[in-house]
């Protein structure tokens, strides 16, 4: 089960490159969003996180930072990263596979990839926003928002 809002999110320490790791607790002070997808190359992935580049300035207003989580490696991500000139990191949920999918309840057993799901988590490590969306289904950024809007008017 996804994890929901309320919770303290699970740190993690995973590769960004193949020689840098980043953990969740660096992000502490900002709100943070995390975006688990299936796979680097897959069709709906790859306008799901075009779609999170184009609006990175929007998040930023929010003073949110953004990071995609799936299975690959981190070698698969720079190739990613660099075809799609994305700018922001792309972690690798690699070794152990799922790990940090599992803790977050959105690793898909059946075919050992990540589940296509959102967690918005504010200054202080606690999710406020978590969305689980089909597979073969870019969820766009609406919730995001909403959930970073929510967050401002506290």
């Amino acid at each position: 089960m996804i994890l929901q809002k309320g919770t303290t999110a699970p740190d993690f320490d995973l590769h960004s490159t193949p020689d840098q790791k980043l953990k969740r607790s660096d992000f502490l002070g900002k709100n943070l969003i995390l975006v688990f997808y299936p796979a680097d190359w897959s069709p709906v992935c790859g306008d799901q996180v075009a779609l999170y580049n184009e609006m990175l300035n929007i998040f930023h207003k929010y003073n949110a930072d953004i990071l995609g989580i799936s299975v690959d490696s981190a070698w698969c991500h720079d190739a990613f990263m660099e075809n799609r000139k994305l700018h922001y990191p792309l972690l690798a949920d690699f070794n152990p596979k799922g790990e940090v999918s599992k803790a977050y309840g959105v690793y898909n057993e059946e075919n050992g990839t990540s589940k296509r799901g959102l967690f918005v988590i504010d200054h202080e490590g606690i999710i406020q926003w978590s969305y689980l969306s089909p597979d073969g289904i870019n969820p766009g950024a609406d919730g995001i928002i909403d959930a970073l809007e929510n967050l401002t008017q506290k």
